[in-house]
């Protein structure tokens, strides 16, 4: 069915577009009854007592809806379970209540043999509302076509780009994100980690995959941003600890190795590896000379090829560089980002991503996003040395919570008092390093080689700030694996940023490329 309203108007309309509603272990019928009549002379409704606080935990039963969307011009009939899974002690008691949603498509014939794909986002300390109401899911919050926010108040759409038609999806909000809470007397912290934080999404992945009989079905994860640096130590986690071998993992917009983001005094890969998606958000902004602004691609292999080389000698070399070197380099930078002189040869030919940002458009006064540089915002500070904030983000982030607390209560019909937490904070967190950067390459590799079905597809965007795509191409580069498994990889590239999946164009093409990666 077609849908498309604004968040005020479902108070009417949430039970004819929610559909039948069960409890999980409930096979007949149930509609909500209507609300008694209240006969004259009873008290009023000021007069009532006021009702107690809807916190459910994993003790209480999941609810499933079954609904329908179009995608590709065919109706796509599916259940949404929404509820909570016990993280469980040895012993077995519960230390956490994990919330998810979980769509599964009814037209299957054989439920065991339909892959089933795990996603979630990153943070670490965020929910997993961005895949689930951005891409993947059925429904999707409604953005303009360009990713950029309309005017409040925000709404939902039907998703005929959603993947499921070809896989059914479990979205998962790690401990202290969503509704996701530690039982009583659980202290929350320890879950922040990287060993706990996978740890505990495995167990979960466990438990969902035994009660609902899906040990035989196909399996995929799927990470964005730190949510891909758990997928690649998850993987190794799942086919060690479980025996859970998986089919695939879709990397989307992630971190391998945290040198490649630390823009630290003595680490000069930050610099290599952002300058291609420098040139990209600079070509989009029209910032580039003639030539380089006629065709992207080159634009692209120039500063990538110039980063790879004498770009990373000169970095490499530091104040040995002679002063007609120097001058060189800094024209090369000058002719690849759009940067004046000047702020290249003031910050010793280490551009960085945030003196990027602030300084690109400043003489519009404007700054450009993290997420995604295609998009501009306004902090009125000029002279500061990074932007004050993230427009791309706050774009984002409105929309999207307002859809999730709407969509949670009003069609998944899922109630829970507590706050929906988009981003919660998880510090400090323990990433198990003491001398080195965070690095899940090695695990990646491991459990590439021990699996060697396993596929992994890596989803970038040209204009991601955040997690640039080259840093993703030096951790593959630098992927210890056999060269027969390297068939096993597949990296794909996108027009837009972090969340490519807000850019409908960009979101077409994700929908034909995750199909084309899910197909045995």
């Amino acid at each position: 069915m077609k849908r498309n309203f604004l968040v005020a108007e479902w108070g009417a309309l949430a039970l004819a577009l929610a559909g039948l509603i069960v409890q999980a272990d409930e096979p007949a019928e149930r509609k909500p009854a209507p609300p008694p009549e209240q006969p004259s002379g009873t008290k009023s409704a000021g007069d009532a007592k006021p009702k107690m606080a809807t916190i459910p935990d994993a003790a209480s039963r999941p609810v499933v809806i079954t609904n329908t969307v179009t995608m590709g011009g065919r109706p796509v009939t599916y259940t949404a379970e929404t509820g909570m899974l016990p993280l469980l002690k040895q012993d077995g008691d519960s230390r956490a209540s994990v919330f998810y949603v979980a769509y599964t498509r009814l037209e299957s014939s054989d439920r065991a043999r339909r892959p089933v794909m795990f996603c979630f986002n990153g943070g670490p300390g965020s929910s997993s509302v961005w895949l689930h109401l951005g891409g993947l899911g059925p429904r999707r919050v409604k953005l303009n076509d360009d990713g950029s926010m309309p005017p409040p108040p925000f709404g939902l759409e039907d998703n005929e780009l959603s993947i499921l038609a070809a896989t059914d999806l479990v979205f998962i909000d790690p401990v202290a994100t969503g509704y996701s809470r530690p039982v009583k007397d659980e202290k929350p912290d320890q879950f922040f980690g990287q060993l706990p934080d996978v740890e505990s999404i495995g167990d979960f992945i466990r438990l969902w995959t035994t009660r609902n009989e899906r040990w035989r079905s196909p399996k995929y994860l799927c990470g964005e941003s730190y949510g891909a640096f758990r997928a690649a130590g998850l993987a190794e986690h799942l086919h060690s600890r479980y025996g859970l071998y998986l089919n695939g993992i879709v990397l989307l917009s992630g971190v391998l190795d945290f040198a490649t983001l630390r823009e630290v005094p003595g680490n000069e890969l930050p610099y290599i590896v952002f300058l291609p998606a420098l040139t990209a958000t600079a070509h989009y902004h029209k910032k580039l000379p003639a030539d380089l602004q006629a065709d992207l691609g080159k634009a692209i292999r120039a500063a990538r090829e110039f980063a790879r080389g004498d770009y990373a000698l000169a970095l490499l070399r530091g104040s040995t560089l002679t002063p007609e070197e120097r001058e060189d380099v800094a024209a090369r930078l000058v002719r690849l980002t759009g940067l004046p002189r000047s702020l290249i040869e003031d910050h010793e030919l280490q551009v960085s991503s945030y003196t990027f940002r602030e300084h690109l458009r400043r003489e519009e006064g404007l700054i450009l996003g993290r997420f995604d540089a295609r998009i501009t915002g306004r902090d009125a500070d000029k002279r500061s040395a990074a932007p004050l904030f993230d427009p791309s983000y706050a774009s984002a982030y409105g929309p999207f919570s307002a859809a999730m607390n709407a969509y949670v209560r009003e069609e998944l019909q899922f109630t829970n008092d507590l706050p929906y937490e988009v981003i919660a904070g998880v510090k400090p967190w323990d990433f198990e390093t003491r001398d080195s950067y965070p690095n899940v390459s090695g695990k990646l590799a491991s459990v590439m080689s021990q699996n060697p079905s396993l596929r992994v597809l890596v989803l970038v965007g040209l204009r991601d700030l955040a997690t640039p795509m080259d840093g993703m191409r030096h951790s593959l580069d630098h992927l210890q694996i056999d060269p027969v498994l390297r068939r096993n990889l597949t990296l794909a590239e996108y027009e837009s940023g972090h969340m490519m999946y807000v850019n409908k164009a960009d979101l077409r093409k994700l929908q034909k490329d995750l199909e084309e990666f899910l197909k045995p």
